[in-house]
């Protein structure tokens, strides 16, 4: 692996920044698995304090949701963006910081894009390269393949990146892998997704989008794949995060438009041996990112599309 492509991965960006954590965030467990359930243990996703006590909250891995507090918001995603906000947060609810025992009241509501940034800066505050990456799981539901984020770590001994995923208590008897060495072929990624729909290669409808309206197919994976871009790009963008000339816009994008996405998910097939090509894409194609965000539209990017 050439090194520049490893020093790209230390590198952080505004989500994945230590600031004042850095040393926190390096005495934190050197072993992935351990920290992993650590990072897990701080959390609890929104669509388990939903359905409480029940489904794969049975036995309370993940807490006892009736002790959360009603006051709180019941996804805190739009406020935590960060890894530093979302580790000043937590030191604000228990300020001993990350513990195996964390109160559930005490616990922060975030989903999977969130404990994937923060591994990601954990990791890279730790001198180990690691990335965010955006796809789909076809492991945690059946019948389908959600949207989700993982991680992948440079692993220097068997010179291999490692799948991994911290953003719950998985039961190898359920998934059939380990979920911190997941192989390449049990998760979805969303370039493969992308090309083999368009492809005809494979059925879009399994591909769905967690808006709660049933989006799936090319208008579920198109969202995927420039999170996955920006992501490689160190620039972990949220759920309400999209370039401006596709947000909203499906049904308007042209076969032209289309065959250009085409291009940019060949190179995401193989982001390491793309890796000039991807960047030199991300320096010069500008409307892959002009972003559009809960609070900036196409009325404050028209300028900016314009020139």
């Amino acid at each position: 692996m050439r090194r520049d492509i490893l020093e790209h991965h230390k590198s952080t960006g505004t989500y994945t920044y230590a600031g004042p954590y850095l040393e926190y965030f390096e005495s934190l467990p050197d072993d992935i698995r351990q920290l992993g359930n650590l990072t897990c243990s701080q959390v609890i996703h929104r669509v388990t304090l939903r359905e409480g006590n029940s489904g794969a909250n049975a036995d309370l891995r993940y807490g006892d949701m009736t002790k959360f507090p009603w006051y709180r918001l019941r996804c805190e995603d739009d406020v935590l963006m960060t890894a530093v906000a979302m580790t000043a947060e937590l030191f604000r609810l228990d300020d001993g910081g990350f513990t195996f025992q964390r109160a559930t009241e005490n616990k922060i509501v975030v989903t999977c894009r969130y404990v994937s940034v923060l591994m990601s800066a954990i990791l890279k505050a730790k001198g180990i390269p690691c990335r965010s990456r955006a796809g789909f799981a076809p492991y945690i539901a059946e019948n389908r393949s959600g949207d989700h984020w993982i991680n992948q770590y440079w692993n220097d001994k068997e010179c291999r990146w490692v799948n991994f995923d911290a953003d719950g208590f998985y039961e190898e008897k359920d998934t059939g892998f380990d979920q911190y060495g997941i192989p390449m072929d049990c998760f979805d990624w969303s370039a493969k997704a992308w090309l083999d729909i368009r492809s005809g290669k494979a059925d879009g409808s399994r591909y769905v989008y967690s808006d709660g309206l049933g989006t799936n197919s090319l208008k579920a994976v198109i969202r995927r794949i420039f999170y996955d871009f920006h992501a490689l790009m160190n620039d972990e963008i949220s759920y309400k995060f999209q370039p401006s000339y596709i947000d909203d816009k499906f049904e308007q994008l042209t076969e032209e438009y289309l065959v250009e996405i085409d291009e940019l998910a060949m190179l995401m097939l193989e982001p390491d041996w793309n890796f000039d090509k991807l960047n030199e894409m991300w320096d010069t194609n500008r409307k892959y990112r002009i972003m559009n965000s809960p609070l900036v539209g196409d009325w404050d990017n028209q300028c900016i599309i314009q020139n």
